[in-house]
């Protein structure tokens, strides 16, 4: 069969000129369709002899052979062009830090609580836990609290249950964190310098109170603690909290069972176009109760009220996260809506620190 040759070598540099697929596959059409030119050859193999047949058929079988692995090589490499080029236009550096991802948000409460640590830590104060469900002696008689006080009643306290004929001392779900301070005291004595975070709980419920809170205590116990220790103390930390340059704080005489004298504690602030500013303005507002630690509550620790003296001081973790973040009602550190956390909410990795900042 005469120009078999000519025909090869002009559909080998078709294949060869073919930009693109599309075009590879019109030469693929012209050679091997059922229309094509070698297809048209193989047809008309049947009006030859049978010897001419048989020579004819494998040269044609050897033709579409070549021409066949021609196409499949060149679709091969126009495949790997493409794919470097899109390699090129998507090339990604892999020594490049990865991107950061999200790995939780931090509840403005358990934030608040770290702001906390670190600020009194650098003051010297320890962290100190005790039991949520608490004996009455611990959350009450040990505070220099009278059986007749209003704290005692059912209407502001959660007894817990008792089975009948338990002769046990009554429990409840600790009013406040001061138990934890007469537990350190008892088990670490004098000197002691700790804080005392955590739940606690009380029967109330509106915009501004909730029957689970949070609450911190602190108590300083040496020779020669004053007043003016605890109002150092407390203008450091309001100072460092609220990340102000300064603060000024005014004490107000009151009446707690397990401090004399009492104050109460509050700082200068303004309340201009609706934002609460701190550290300046002509307004006053209540943050804090305080006072020198009761001769009673330090009997009742086992510490010695004739050598040692100190204060206690307590605040609402909520109340104050509320001032700092502006967050205007209470009753939404609870509601568990995840929009409110995602606007509220700190970042997991980024821990408070006096020397970086507190709430980055």
């Amino acid at each position: 069969m005469d120009g078999l040759d000519a025909l090869k070598a002009r559909f080998i540099a078709a294949v060869s000129a073919a930009s693109d697929e599309a075009a590879l596959e019109e030469v693929r059409l012209a050679a091997l369709g059922k229309k094509g030119e070698i297809s048209a050859l193989m047809a008309g193999l049947g009006k030859m002899s049978p010897d001419e047949r048989k020579a004819a058929g494998a040269q044609l079988n050897v033709l579409k052979d070549e021409i066949d692995a021609a196409l499949r090589a060149k679709k091969a490499a126009l495949g790997d062009a493409a794919l470097n080029e899109r390699l090129q236009a998507e090339w990604l550096d892999v020594t490049l830090p990865g991107r950061p991802r999200r790995l939780g948000t931090i509840h403005p409460v358990s934030q608040v609580m770290e702001e906390l640590t670190a600020i009194f830590a650098d003051m010297g104060f320890a962290v100190a836990e005790g039991p949520q469900v608490e004996s009455d002696w611990y959350n009450f008689d040990a505070l220099n609290i009278p059986p007749e006080h209003p704290a005692r009643q059912e209407h502001d306290t959660f007894f817990m249950a008792r089975a009948e004929g338990d002769n046990r001392p009554p429990h409840v779900l600790r009013t406040h964190t001061s138990p934890v301070q007469i537990r350190a005291m008892a088990e670490q004595g004098a000197p002691i310098r700790v804080i005392a975070p955590g739940r606690v709980y009380r029967m109330d419920m509106d915009q501004t109170h909730t029957p689970m809170f949070h609450q911190v205590e602190g108590l300083a116990i040496d020779r020669d603690i004053s007043m003016a220790n605890l109002k150092w103390t407390l203008e450091e930390f309001c100072r460092a909290f609220f990340e102000v340059p300064s603060v000024e704080l005014r004490f107000r005489a009151s009446h707690f069972p397990f401090t004399e004298p009492s104050a109460e504690v509050d700082i200068r602030c303004s309340w201009e176009g609706g934002q609460l500013k701190i550290g300046e303005g002509d307004k006053w507002m209540e943050i804090l109760g305080s006072g020198m630690v009761h001769p009673k509550v330090l009997s009742a620790a086992g510490v010695d009220p004739t050598q040692w003296q100190g204060f206690a001081f307590g605040m609402g973790i909520d109340r104050i996260a509320m001032l700092k973040y502006g967050i205007p009602d209470l009753r939404a550190f609870f509601e568990s809506d995840l929009r409110w956390l995602r606007h509220y909410g700190f970042a997991a990795l980024d821990m408070p620190d006096l020397a970086g900042g507190l709430s980055r």
